[in-house]
């Protein structure tokens, strides 16, 4: 990850910025922080009427694909999980407390790193990724901020449709 005038720029600084404001979310939307706050241990595993998945089954697909995207970026050696059936787990598959809070703190890590790659002025952001021709830690922050925020509004009109939120 090399370093480029234009990266050191007054303009690459504002680019940074917004990128980390993305990232976080909370500007048109809720943080994830927010969605998952008091959720109730009872509905981990419970599937919403008319939809196949359960709450923790979403939280582990956007955690799947986030730690994918950073390794993506980070690892030249990563090979993705198959698509689609590797980024989420199987339908019949179940969580604890400990399984829950292991997620949730794995997403919060890994948007951490990415956090990390964002702020680190030495980053070019606008380079291609060495073994990814036609891909650029740009492309992939928009990406992994776009997915996040779609996933994170379904998770909190699923709370709505189940009616977990405190009242």
């Amino acid at each position: 990850m090399s370093s480029s005038p234009a990266t050191n720029s007054g303009q690459a600084q504002v680019v940074r910025e917004q990128l980390l404001a993305l990232l976080i979310g909370g500007n048109a939307h809720m943080t994830f922080e927010q969605a998952v706050a008091d959720f109730p241990a009872e509905h981990y595993n419970t599937n919403p009427p008319h939809v196949n998945y359960t709450p923790w089954h979403i939280l582990e697909h956007l955690r799947i694909a986030q730690w994918d995207i950073l390794e993506f970026v980070r690892d030249p050696d990563h090979i993705s999980p198959e698509w689609p059936a590797g980024y989420w787990p199987h339908s019949t598959e179940r969580t604890d407390s400990e399984g829950w809070e292991n997620t949730i703190t794995a997403f919060l890590s890994d948007l951490g790193s990415l956090r990390d790659i964002v702020k680190d002025s030495d980053v070019d952001l606008y380079a291609q990724i060495p073994h990814a021709q036609g891909y650029t830690i740009f492309r992939e922050i928009l990406v992994v901020s776009d997915h996040n925020a779609y996933h994170i509004g379904e998770f909190g009109v699923l709370r709505q449709v189940m009616g977990t939120w405190e009242t």
